[in-house]
């Protein structure tokens, strides 16, 4: 299984649609964006390549280099099949 951490979603957003319209949007909405962004490509690229799978957009689960954390609440944003 890999897991894949975007830390950089707000800047993403903000390089797309300035900083000003950025600020106004929550974080949580430009995570959720970038990730269906991410995810839509990810997978064209992966069936391209004949891989097989699944691959999901998960709040409430946090990466870092101690390890994965759960949080309280675990959501499935979105789900792809490969």
């Amino acid at each position: 299984m890999i897991v894949l951490k975007i830390s950089n979603a707000s800047d993403l957003v903000a390089s797309k649609v300035g900083r000003f319209l950025e600020m106004l949007t929550p974080d949580g909405l430009d995570e959720a964006k970038v990730e269906e962004e991410v995810i839509k490509k990810l997978v064209e690229n992966l069936r391209a390549e004949g891989i097989r799978g699944s691959v999901a957009s998960v709040k409430g689960l946090d990466l870092s280099s101690d390890g994965l954390k759960l949080k309280t609440d675990l959501h499935m944003r979105r789900f792809e099949e490969i």
